[in-house]
């Protein structure tokens, strides 16, 4: 559910130009494109088939897979630091790190890179180590946030609740730093991307579910 739904998300959300032109790019898994939030909802029908077919209900299934999900996402966050892919925005801040993948003109040799980095000629280069950022926020900080209240009295939902909100927030704070994604850069003015317009409904989405778990009707 997690693979076919992120992989349809990231058609749907981030390149359904491409998929208009060439709806056979829906199958191009090799060429990369997957979506956390394409894959959350796939997840959601996963844990609600398992749940039909084990007699649990969804919120018994989601509150229980709901601490775990930071640990996958941290992760993947490292192994994007380590594989240098989705870098963040240009910096000067003194941990800014220059990601070979990012650099224009492609095709440089690494003597030619050397030489660059030790004349400074790369310097402007350097951006946001923004993978580790959500590492530590969307991985680390909510993991521990949510094992933390799963161990506290609390009604159904409202883990699953308390995920949607914590991961959208983070996500929308993290997307300040990370770089928008080339083909569509920003959705209104020089701030706005598709990865907050996507949070936003998350955090709306858990507050409501939290409330609704809170007024004890969340079974």
């Amino acid at each position: 559910g997690v693979i076919l739904g992120g992989r349809l998300g990231y058609v749907f959300f981030y390149g359904f130009q491409s998929f208009l032109d060439d709806p056979l790019f829906l199958l191009r898994i090799t060429e990369g494109g997957m979506s956390f939030h394409g894959g959350l909802l796939g997840g959601m029908a996963a844990m609600w088939w398992f749940g039909r077919r084990t007699g649990r209900t969804f919120w018994q299934v989601s509150d229980f897979v709901a601490p775990l999900v930071p640990v996958g996402l941290g992760l993947g966050r490292i192994g994007n630091f380590i594989g240098g892919e989705l870098w963040g925005r240009p910096s000067d801040g003194p941990w800014a790190m220059i990601f070979a993948n990012s650099l224009q003109p492609g095709g440089w040799q690494s003597a030619e890179l050397k030489a660059a980095w030790e004349a400074g000629a790369l310097d402007h280069l350097a951006r946001h180590p923004s993978q580790l950022y959500q590492a530590l926020g969307e991985g680390l900080a909510l993991f521990i946030l949510l094992a933390v209240y799963s161990r506290v009295p609390r009604p159904a939902a409202a883990v699953s609740g308390l995920f949607l909100v914590g991961y959208g927030s983070f996500r929308f704070v993290a997307e300040f730093f990370r770089e928008p994604d080339e083909h569509i850069r920003f959705i209104a003015g020089e701030w706005l991307t598709m990865g907050m317009v996507l949070s936003v409904p998350m955090v709306l989405a858990g507050i409501a579910i939290m409330v609704f778990a809170y007024r004890g009707r969340g079974t």
